[in-house]
């Protein structure tokens, strides 16, 4: 058995001691983790100490990694305790993050180059050229994974926007980075998430951190309250619509629907490289029960072949994109399917791509300009 473990326990377990010895970190850190709440064994040695089981060291990794990404306690907090987030989803966020910095560094280092050059040659570095290594250009070039692919639409953003009517005050309930907020209206936001919220871009609305299940507004706070391609990220998505409607005077909700018979074969890429799809949506609500909960109507959201937003469906007639990884890691299914299921169908697709296969599949959408994948918005 493995230096710290208790003989005679169900699973292994690690004192403090260990832990800090493998994590890199003091004792002190971990008694300080352990005070706040934010890493707390509760297992006890034979000799009466704390000790960490396997659960417990799998959080304090992903603490210690958003620590050395630069959040702090509250964001971590708020990030390893997300109920909506398991540990794959994490190593894919962790990734995310660690790639957006590496890209930051090499941006930085290319800047610095250019400035080392100019200055051997003996060309003047104006002040602009100094500061933008570090200014908004640099990091406008380089994003992050979801801002460089998810971004508003125009033609769906028209939709939701007519359907909000002449509604000037609006929630936006798991409004992550912020798109299809209408900058025409009184905008408050909601998300629970510290990453997405790190990602709103300056002078978006103000947003609350709040899951949808528990808005903390009065009745009737707002003239609306819209939701965009989130609800399937809730614990409880009748209850979040149900929140909404108690808030807000009308409900506008861009949802999918999964009543159709052999939906998920309406997308190729869900009908012939990835089954595991249908699994994924398995326990979600039925478009007909959402409806009924908010006393919506539903209309068709047709997805344009170029379209803006890099949601799921988004590429139906680009297929090539789904082979990128940056494009894959703006879309929750494939963590929800899991690497193997994403790496066979990635693999699956570049030979029917290579082959003509997928072209010959596929030929009927040669000519479409928009198509009806399942989006739908509901509005009540």
């Amino acid at each position: 058995m493995a230096s710290g473990c208790i003989v005679g326990a169900v699973e292994d377990h690690w004192t403090v001691g260990r832990v800090a010895e493998l994590a890199g970190v003091s004792v002190r850190t971990l008694h300080h983790y352990d005070e706040i709440g934010l890493v707390r064994p509760l297992t006890r040695t034979a000799a009466g100490y704390r000790a960490y089981s396997a659960g417990d060291v799998e959080r304090l990794r992903e603490v210690l990694a958003y620590r050395r990404l630069g959040f702090g306690l509250q964001e971590v907090a708020d990030l390893v305790g997300d109920p909506s987030t398991d540990a794959v989803a994490h190593l894919h966020r962790l990734r995310g993050l660690l790639l957006e910095q590496r890209d930051h560094a090499d941006a930085m280092v290319a800047a610095i180059d250019r400035e080392l050059e100019a200055r051997a040659k003996g060309l003047k570095v104006t002040p602009e050229e100094q500061l933008e290594m570090l200014g908004a250009r640099l990091y406008d070039a380089i994003g992050s994974a979801y801002t460089a692919t998810r971004r508003t639409e125009p033609r769906i953003a028209t939709q939701i926007w007519d359907a909000l009517g002449d509604a000037q005050t609006v929630l936006n309930v798991g409004a992550g980075t912020g798109s299809y907020e209408p900058a025409d209206r009184n905008v408050t936001a909601v998300e629970p998430s510290a990453v997405m919220r790190g990602q709103r871009p300056a002078g978006s609305a103000p947003c609350v951190a709040a899951a949808a299940e528990s808005l903390p507004f009065e009745d009737q706070s707002f003239d609306v309250a819209m939701a965009v391609s989130t609800v399937h990220h809730w614990g409880d998505p009748i209850a979040g619509l149900r929140e909404m409607r108690r808030v807000a005077r009308r409900v506008v909700v861009l949802t999918f629907d999964t009543d159709e018979p052999g939906w998920q074969d309406r997308f190729w890429l869900t009908r012939d490289y990835l089954p595991e799809f249908a699994a994924v949506l398995a326990d979600f609500p039925s478009l007909a029960g959402m409806a009924d909960a908010i006393g919506a109507r539903a209309e068709p959201v047709p997805i344009p072949w170029d379209c803006a937003d890099g949601l799921f469906e988004a590429y139906w007639r680009r297929p090539g994109a789904y082979l990128e990884d940056h494009v894959r890691r703006a879309m929750s299914v494939w963590t929800r399917v899991g690497p193997e299921a994403e790496q066979r169908a990635v693999r699956s697709l570049s030979d029917d791509l290579d082959s003509g296969r997928w072209a010959e599949r596929n030929s009927d959408l040669a000519g479409l300009d928009a198509k009806d994948l399942g989006l739908r918005l509901l509005i009540a």
